[in-house]
């Protein structure tokens, strides 16, 4: 592995990790008042969750990058489910 400097605010220089922190940025932190660290790292952490279990992405063909089971109508009813304090939510089948 090869350390590679680039200079400051320069998004050209590391694309990823600029588009990671814009993500995290527009989706999670515009939408709260972070309060302390304790509460910066929990909101994080459940972004981070979502984000990976449950956000699609176009480059997964409208998957996640953990891949979810398919939910046929026999498991049960479609339910909403709330995560980090109702700021997401997705929808799952659990029976009755």
């Amino acid at each position: 592995m090869e350390e590679i400097l680039t200079a400051p605010r320069s998004p050209w220089q590391n694309p990823f990790a600029e588009r990671l922190i814009g993500t995290i940025r527009r989706e999670c932190l515009d939408h709260v008042v972070v309060l302390n660290d304790r509460h910066l790292r929990r909101l994080l952490g459940d972004y981070l969750h979502h984000y990976h279990r449950w956000r699609c992405h176009r480059s997964l063909e409208m998957d996640c990058p953990v891949p979810r089971a398919t939910q046929g109508p026999e498991v049960g009813s479609v339910v909403e489910v709330a995560e980090a304090a109702g700021l997401y939510r997705h929808y799952e089948r659990r029976a009755a």
